[in-house]
């Protein structure tokens, strides 16, 4: 449906569950990497990685930047 969906740290487990990431370029902790990859998803060590309306961050160091995105992304869907 064209929703941001935006995970950090562990929730990328929930995304790799829903089957949503397969193909998609994605980031989270790095003791998941292995399931994200798995899942199909391209996996990067960034401090976050934004593929369509996919927002993914890896840990709470990185909240100022997942915040900041997921801020403009919402501004830019309305």
């Amino acid at each position: 449906k064209g929703k941001i969906i935006a995970a950090i740290c562990h929730a990328g487990w929930m995304l790799a569950s829903a089957d949503i990431i397969k193909g998609k370029h994605v980031t989270s902790y790095v003791a998941i990497k292995d399931d994200m990859i798995h899942a199909g998803a391209l996996w990067e060590d960034s401090e976050l990685v934004k593929d369509g309306n996919l927002i993914t961050s890896r840990k709470p160091e990185d909240l100022p930047a997942f915040c900041r995105t997921i801020i403009q992304a919402l501004e830019e869907q309305s």
